[in-house]
């Protein structure tokens, strides 16, 4: 069973979200997500730029595949975990914590309420 922080928020493509306040989210790869892709071996970040709902923040790559990460809604990126670009096997080794993506900034928190609870991610991975 993957871990499933219940404090966090989901998305389809297996984002999580976490809310920092003052209108600022980090972003990462869920346990299930990195589980499945297997070794991270690098990350393609984004540019300080203003993105859609579902935009390509970024690319992700293993040993045997490439998975793109999206925005889970309209934001600014405002900051990327630059350890990842040395230490890309962080998001394996701890995907929740020191292997998070980027932060991003919105002026509508609705988007973030509208995602995933904890719950619903458990059942949308079948778990």
């Amino acid at each position: 069973m993957s871990n499933i922080p219940e404090e966090l928020r989901y998305t389809e493509t297996h984002e999580w979200i976490k809310d920092l306040g003052n209108g600022e989210y980090m972003i990462g790869l869920t346990f299930y997500a990195q589980d499945q892709m297997g070794e991270i071996v690098m990350v393609e970040f984004p540019g300080m730029q203003d993105f859609n709902s579902g935009d390509i923040l970024g690319t992700l790559e293993a040993v045997k595949t490439a998975e793109d990460f999206y925005a889970p809604f309209d934001c600014k990126v405002v900051r990327v975990n630059g350890d990842l670009e040395d230490e890309p096997a962080l998001i394996n080794e701890s995907s929740y914590e020191k292997g998070w993506l980027i932060v991003v900034k919105t002026d509508d928190p609705s988007g973030f309420t509208s995602l995933k609870s904890a719950v619903e991610y458990t059942e949308f991975i079948g778990e």
